[in-house]
């Protein structure tokens, strides 16, 4: 029988997968090192007005601890629906004595459970498969509702899985997309994005955030670039896992995932490889 937190999770992969804890392990170096650091997009004013901080969906806590041991003299917590992934972040926090880093089990699909006015930042990134469109107004209310007056929402997700020259790549992510679009992911109308980041501006100005910013991330990984290799390990694991996703939305046989896994994989390996993703970072602050 599910318990209540497997009910209420809506994350495309399984949350409590070891191959996806090692995946989001590195994604989490890999985003906050193509964003510029840590508190990219924020100003030193908005950095020194910092206290309490607060990280959603924070996976096994890699920001969280990276932001803590940047400012140790504020307060971080991450929350994720995940024992295993807090468990862990609680691990690694101790291994490293971020006192000033903590971590609970909390689904985001829920009314956030911290009173009004708690933090100073909200910070969240990559919620494009772990919440459902529908969710996403209700969320951004709520970071409006815990956020001090003066504080921050920031957002960053991303616009597409990534496009290249490989054609079984292609295949595959338009596989994914139309999956997230299928499951009620996002807001594409045709599914070729996550139709996420022409949307999440005006949520946020409706839920009253004032002076929202953007910042575009384009990131090259074609073959041959440094970091190749770290987007390489990425999708291996990611689109591995992502197989069970797409037979699960009727859009592929096991056999036909296999094939075109393997095919994506070894055309990644081409000399000839060419690739980019496209992401945004959205700041938005509460008057």
């Amino acid at each position: 029988m599910e318990n209540d937190a497997q009910r209420k999770n809506t994350y495309s992969l399984d949350p409590e997968s070891p191959e996806e804890m090692a995946r989001l392990i590195d994604l989490d170096r890999m985003s906050t090192r193509e964003m510029g650091g840590v508190f990219a997009g924020l100003s030193e004013q908005d950095i020194a007005g910092l206290h309490d901080i607060l990280d959603l969906a924070c996976g096994p806590g890699g920001w969280v601890l990276d932001a803590a041991f940047e400012r140790p003299e504020v307060d971080v917590m991450g929350v994720d629906i995940s024992k295993i992934m807090v468990n862990y972040a609680k691990a690694r926090a101790r291994t490293q004595k971020r006192l000033n880093a903590s971590f609970r089990v909390m689904s985001i699909n829920d009314d956030l459970d911290f009173d009004d006015a708690s933090f100073d930042l909200v910070n969240a990134r990559t919620l494009a498969v772990a919440i459902p469109g529908a969710r996403w107004e209700p969320l951004i209310v709520e970071c409006a509702r815990i956020l001090r007056p003066g504080g921050i929402l920031r957002l960053t997700e991303p616009h597409d899985m990534g496009i290249t020259n490989s054609p079984a790549f292609e295949r595959m992510t338009s596989l994914g997309l139309q999956a997230c679009k299928r499951a009620g992911y996002g807001f594409s109308i045709d599914g070729r994005s996550f139709g996420l980041t022409h949307m999440l501006p005006g949520l946020m100005r409706k839920a009253g955030f004032q002076q929202v910013q953007l910042k575009a991330h384009v990131v090259e990984f074609s073959s041959g670039t440094e970091v190749w290799m770290d987007f390489y390990r990425n999708y291996e694991i990611g689109f591995y896992l992502n197989k069970a996703f797409l037979i699960k939305m009727g859009l592929i046989s096991q056999e036909e995932a296999d094939a075109l896994y393997q095919q994506t994989m070894l055309e990644m390996n081409f000399e000839t490889f060419r690739a980019m993703t496209h992401a945004v970072t959205f700041c938005g602050y509460k008057p």
